[in-house]
Order: C-alpha cells, then structure tokens, then sequence
C-alpha cells in the first residue's frame, strides 16, 4: 500500500510497470510473402503494409522475400521459419496441413486467372496455343499451376516460359509480340483492354495472410484484429492500393482445405501423412 508520501513514487513504479509488461507482450515477427515482384519491388510494395502493422498491432515486423516461386517453394518445404505468410490458396493449405498455420484473414477479392492474348491469337481459340508460348511467374505460382488445369495432356500444351518476374510481365511480353499469351490473375487484364480473355479459370479463396502456430493467441488476434479495421482507417489508403485489395475479411482453414493438392505436380510435394 502507498501512504500520502510515497504517493509520488508508486505512480512513477505503476508507469514503469506498465511499460515494462507492453515491452514484454511485443515481439518481432516475419511475414513472408509472395515472390509476384522482384525483391526490390517487394519491398517497396509492402512497405506501407508493413509500416501499417508496426503501428497497429502491438508488434514489429519484418518482410521476408525471396528471389522468385522456386526459392519460396523451397522455403516452405524445408520449413525455414517464419511467423506469418501471405500467399494464394494452394501454398495456405500446404502450410496448414505440414506446418500447422492458421488462416487469420483473407482478401476481399477472390482469386482467379486469365489467359490474355491480342485478339488475332485470342480468335483461333484457346487450343491453338499448343505449342506455342504463354508467359507464366514460375512454378509453383498458382497461374503456373493452373496453367495445366487449362492443358492437362502432357503431351498437348504452350510452350510454357515461366520467365516473368512479375504478372505484369508477361502481359508486356504480349505487347511486345514476344510470346503469344501470358496467364495472369483475373484483376489485372481489366488494367489491358486492348487485351482479350481466351479463358479464365475457377475461382479461389483471396490470398490469406496465416499464422505458424508457435504465435501466440493474442498475437494472433492483435494481427486479425489490426487487418480487418484496416480499410476503415483513412490514413492507410496506400497500403490497400499497393496490394491492389479492398480489405481483408476473416478467414478459416476450412475455406482452403483441399487446394494443396495443386502443387502435387511440383517437384516436393508431399502427400499428408507420407514420409
């Protein structure tokens, strides 16, 4: 108990012992993210996003990136460790399966994929790209697989040039005549009207951001609680636009289960349970 005199110097210890349990709550995490840019471009992309988390959340955090989809893919089948990751439906699910990750939220926007070609490609029919070139990120982004959704014969498919360092990319490579078709997500051929769709794919749950589970609960639910008021702060326009979404809403496991089994064409993958 403090008396009168020692009233002073409590209120200074009750600071000190405030500051010192916020200290002690906060941590450091990584949050890797796709490689659909360059890792220059990644952090540039991210850093409002980033900045955004270290302001609201409670917690620091750092931006992993890696140098394109097969390094990433590594990563993640070795199990190098991160706290959160950022990535389409069939890596979430891969990473709640193996390595116990919990969907804490998702993008608005639901993700899908269209081959974009200029329209005297575009009119001879998805079929008369068999052999010849459709631009992709590297396997295993989810255009690369899907990709072979779209030509499941082994034996009748483009000539398949993952070379973008980005989606945008590939897009280009078409202005430029130098490949005939490129597949990229859905929400970037509306940005090329000149462009035409020659199909589009199904329709997946939006990017999810996921927790490892050695984060705590309430960290998990700072993070949670931090995205999903995210499109309600004016303050932080940017950081929506430079992931191209318009907020992120909750997100469980159960809306992912399943897609892991895209990647089952790629070198590493791994039934569940099977050694």
């Amino acid at each position: 108990m403090c008396n009168r005199r020692a009233l002073g110097g409590c209120a200074a210890l009750l600071v000190v012992a405030a500051m010192s349990s916020a200290s002690l709550s906060a941590a450091t995490f990584k949050i890797a993210v796709e490689p659909t840019y360059t890792a220059d471009k990644q952090i540039e992309v991210y850093k409002p996003f980033i900045d955004y988390l270290n302001k609201t959340s409670g917690h620091t955090f750092t931006l992993v990136t890696s140098r394109n989809f097969q390094f990433f893919w590594r990563d993640i089948r070795q199990g190098v460790p991160v706290d959160f990751m950022f990535a389409e439906a069939h890596l979430t699910d891969y990473q709640v399966k193996r390595a116990g990750f919990e969907p804490l939220v998702k993008t608005a926007e639901k993700s899908s994929y269209s081959v974009l070609a200029n329209e005297e490609v575009a009119q001879r029919g998805i079929n008369s790209l068999i052999g010849y070139g459709v631009v992709t990120m590297p396997s295993p982004s989810l255009g690369f697989a899907l990709l072979t959704e779209i030509f499941p014969d082994p034996i009748r498919q483009p000539n398949v040039l993952s070379s973008g360092k980005s989606w945008r990319d590939g897009v280009e490579m078409v202005f430029a005549e130098e490949t005939d078709a490129a597949i990229v997500p859905t929400w970037l051929k509306d940005q090329y009207p000149n462009l035409v769709s020659m199909t589009t794919t199904r329709e997946f749950p939006g990017a999810a951001i996921s927790a490892a589970p050695s984060v705590s609960a309430a960290a998990k639910q700072a993070v949670r609680d931090a995205l999903l008021k995210l499109h309600e702060d004016t303050n932080a326009y940017e950081v929506l636009s430079e992931l191209g979404i318009s907020q992120f809403i909750p997100a469980n496991a159960a809306e992912y289960a399943g897609y892991d089994r895209l990647l089952r064409i790629f070198f590493g993958y791994k039934e569940v349970g099977v050694e």
